[in-house]
């Protein structure tokens, strides 16, 4: 393979006329610009220049080298150009995963500062389940991901687990319920109650299945829906109450009222998973900290 500096000294002494001009412009003495040309002829195995007069001129191997440099220096300087485009955040890609809930509440408003702040910069938003989410982080796939996470769960090698908010868990009760006139209800109030499932099996489902298990009951679970929308109209519908995260009661259905829950409370932990690699990414800063911003709205 030619060495890359050796085509550009020889570029340098061919644009220059000689190798004493060559060697001031780059600062080499005329004996290291000498030895470089040399060495580039061991490497073609032809010769690349020829005297004239008191200077020298390219044979036709070194013309066509000298053609060739010219281009890769194009190349190299429009690598650059791109590199510091892409450092600065002019341009990139930002690929992310999420679930459902923290779409319009956490994720729509800190794309809009990240499409404010960085407007060259592809974002690619796509909802995944929490385990497959971060499984794509971890794989490359995608740069950072949304997810529902354990406290006790490992970290992983290459990931930043950061925390975003708590997602408390509130109950959802139709209008006429007896709980309905309380401001907060004891978990252990909704031990008789027939129940509406919110959440699918996983991470969204253990916060409640744990505090309910502390309370010494399990949930009698008359019906399911894995939507909140549905969820809610089940229990308004007087089929029974459910527990459902704050994220996921932005739109509320008229025939419920909510009430906050204690001893225990159910929270779910938010967090953003990162690839370490992926934090020099400015974009991704910025995603990051308008996530964190738009948890206190």
């Amino acid at each position: 393979m030619l060495d890359v500096r050796r085509m550009q000294v020889l570029h340098a002494v061919i644009t220059s006329g000689s190798v004493t001009a060559a060697a001031a412009h780059l600062g080499y003495t005329p004996s290291a610009i000498s030895q470089q040309v040399s060495a580039l002829e061991k490497e073609t195995g032809m010769q690349l220049l020829e005297r004239v007069g008191r200077g020298v001129a390219p044979t036709a191997a070194g013309l066509l080298l000298t053609q060739y440099t010219a281009t890769i220096r194009q190349h190299l300087a429009e690598a650059e150009t791109a590199l510091a485009d892409l450092r600065a955040g002019r341009t990139g890609r930002l690929s992310l995963r999420y679930f459902a809930s923290v779409g319009p509440t956490l994720l729509a408003p800190a794309l809009a500062q990240v499409r404010r702040e960085h407007p060259g910069v592809a974002i690619d938003p796509k909802l995944a389940d929490p385990d497959d989410a971060l499984s794509e982080v971890e794989r490359g796939d995608a740069d950072l991901a949304v997810v529902v996470k354990r406290p006790a769960e490992p970290h992983h090698q290459g990931i930043r687990v950061i925390h975003l908010l708590d997602d408390a868990y509130q109950a959802v009760l139709p209008t006429g319920h007896p709980l309905a006139g309380r401001r907060v209800v004891d978990l252990t109030d909704l031990a008789g109650e027939p129940w509406v499932g919110s959440e699918p099996p996983g991470p969204c489902l253990t916060p409640i299945t744990e505090a309910c298990a502390a309370s010494g009951f399990s949930p009698d679970y008359v019906t399911k829906s894995e939507d909140y929308t549905t969820a809610q109209a089940f229990v308004a519908a007087g089929l029974g109450v459910a527990l459902i995260p704050r994220l996921g009661l932005t739109a509320r259905h008229p025939g419920i009222v909510i009430r906050r829950v204690r001893r225990p409370e159910p929270i779910r932990a938010i967090h953003a998973v990162v690839r370490i690699t992926a934090l020099d990414q400015p974009a991704l800063r910025t995603l990051l900290a308008a996530l964190k911003d738009s948890r206190r709205r």
